[in-house]
């Protein structure tokens, strides 16, 4: 192997040579980033419908179908069971076929089962249907990897949050459409429309392009280029010059991968952040709805008046002061989006995660207080806020820490690992709570106050790095603050064959 050498000014990697992320940093953010950012927030936006409808959908077929709470918390665990199954799969799709052709199928089999699953005659078909577009759900994450290798590296971590927008979007948008759609239409045509933004995604996929990234790792050099100077064409921006060269050949998608030296800590810390992140999140917008129910915590706070509650809650839809408190809860995304946004880049993501679960478990504690209604949605609001944007931060984290080559089985692995957390909360938020509102709500604080600690304990900022093309790079050197540090940079020579 040859030494180190000290490199000339970005943006090229070798004279006459540049390299992916060198392009991508030249051609900069512009028309071609902002189309992409509308496709992927489609796919995103359908994901956080579908997991919105779920705390709708669950108090009315308890009463519809007279179901016991152990089948209502099932109803809900099944798509995280589809989820956590595929969330693996799909990132070794990615990685070994390509971030375009995971994405369009999984978002296409999601569509139809989502559709299909409207037509449910009993309990059991509903069961397995939610569970098939929980597997197909389980890939739709996979657009964060296609979108943060498009991006450059100033505007990487503004995009992937603002891409979070169409999430709080998404989860607005169902439940206005729940206010509207189920006194008069019931949930079958709920779930219908609902998929409506998964079938503008498939209808607009034709324009989405490869990964340059995967097609160079792929040996599809040709293709790459092309690909690279459509978006120099759309964002009016000059390609840069030279011969396009790729990082040390990698075999892609191994999970062994993601336990070498340099990244088994990384991993096995991002798995139980993305645990309690998911199993947090989800528990709050279940906990929402059986709080709003009952109307007041008091009420379930003794294991004589949690009977009570659960025989005074045996058939009670959701009424339209639920609905609006629901609402108001799930607008808390938009706060929580612009907060991460804010203090992403200036704390660092390590810290920006850790501060978010430490807020969220406190606000958790609050809500054992005998408190009246409006403060009990403001504390809902704060803790929604908060977990959502530790959400973010983490889904700009996973992708930047991780190379080309097992980038996208890195996030799925993440993702998977949220799933379980999901899997788990329906039966601490709907059957656990019916016996003890304070260990409910003290198991969610716990939570993430170890994962606010694991958080610190990440043993790498990706605040200002590009992403990295090979994880033969020396660890913590990896494309550092290329383009600001100008000729003085020297790294490893892991770009040129040995």
């Amino acid at each position: 192997m040859r030494g180190a050498l000290t490199l000339p000014p970005f943006p090229f990697s070798f004279p006459d040579t540049f390299m992916v992320e060198d392009a991508v940093e030249a051609i900069g953010f512009g028309k071609f980033q902002w189309k992409l950012s509308v496709l992927t927030g489609l796919a995103w936006m359908a994901d956080a419908m579908e997991m919105m409808i779920l705390s709708i959908l669950a108090p009315q077929l308890h009463c519809e179908w007279r179901l016991p709470s152990w089948q209502v918390a099932l109803l809900t665990s099944v798509v995280f069971v589809g989820m956590m199954s595929s969330s693996t799969l799909w990132g070794n799709i990615s990685d070994q076929y390509g971030r375009k052709t995971g994405l369009k199928i999984s978002v296409l089999w999601t569509l139809y089962y989502g559709i299909l699953s409207a037509f449910a005659p009993v309990y059991s078909w509903i069961l397995v249907l939610r569970g098939l577009v929980g597997f197909g759900i389980g890939g739709v994450p996979q657009s964060v990897t296609l979108y943060a290798e498009f991006l450059p590296m100033k505007a990487r971590a503004k995009c992937i949050l603002l891409i979070e927008v169409f999430w709080a979007l998404g989860t607005v948008f169902e439940v206005i459409l729940a206010v509207f759609v189920m006194p008069s239409l019931g949930w079958r045509w709920l779930l219908i429309l609902s998929a409506v933004p998964l079938l503008l995604f498939a209808v607009l996929c034709f324009w989405l392009p490869e990964s340059a990234r995967y097609d160079v790792l792929s040996g599809n050099q040709e293709k790459a280029i092309a690909t690279l100077k459509r978006i120099a064409t759309e964002n009016g921006a000059p390609m840069p010059l030279g011969k396009l060269i790729i990082s040390r050949q990698e075999d892609r998608g191994r999970m062994k991968d993601l336990f070498t030296p340099h990244f088994r800590w990384t991993t096995l810390l991002l798995w139980f952040i993305w645990f309690s992140n998911a199993f947090s999140y989800y528990g709050l917008v279940l906990l929402t709805t059986e709080l709003f129910q009952a109307g007041d915590v008091c009420s379930i706070s003794s294991r004589k008046k949690a009977v009570e509650a659960k025989c005074s809650l045996a058939c009670e839809y959701l009424s339209e002061e639920d609905y609006m408190d629901l609402l108001w809860t799930t607008l808390s995304e938009f706060p929580g989006v612009l907060v991460t946004l804010w203090i992403i880049d200036r704390l660092g993501r390590k810290k920006t995660m850790a501060l978010c679960f430490a807020i969220f478990s406190f606000c958790s504690l609050l809500l054992s207080i005998c408190v009246g209604r409006n403060v009990l949605t403001l504390l809902l609001f704060i803790a929604r806020a908060f977990i959502s944007g530790g959400f973010q931060a983490a889904y700009v984290y996973t992708p930047e820490v991780y190379p080309t080559a097992t980038r996208a089985l890195g996030l799925g692995t993440c993702s998977g690992m949220a799933r379980v957390g999901a899997l788990i909360t329906p039966f601490i938020a709907q059957v656990m709570l019916e016996s003890s509102v304070y260990l409910t709500l003290a198991v969610y604080s716990g939570c993430c106050l170890l994962a606010a600690v694991a958080s610190c304990f990440l043993p790498i900022e990706t605040k200002g790095r590009g992403l990295q093309e090979s994880s033969h790079r020396e660890w913590g050197q990896e494309m550092v603050g290329r383009g600001t540090h100008g000729a003085g940079v020297a790294r490893s020579n892991s770009g040129s064959q040995e």
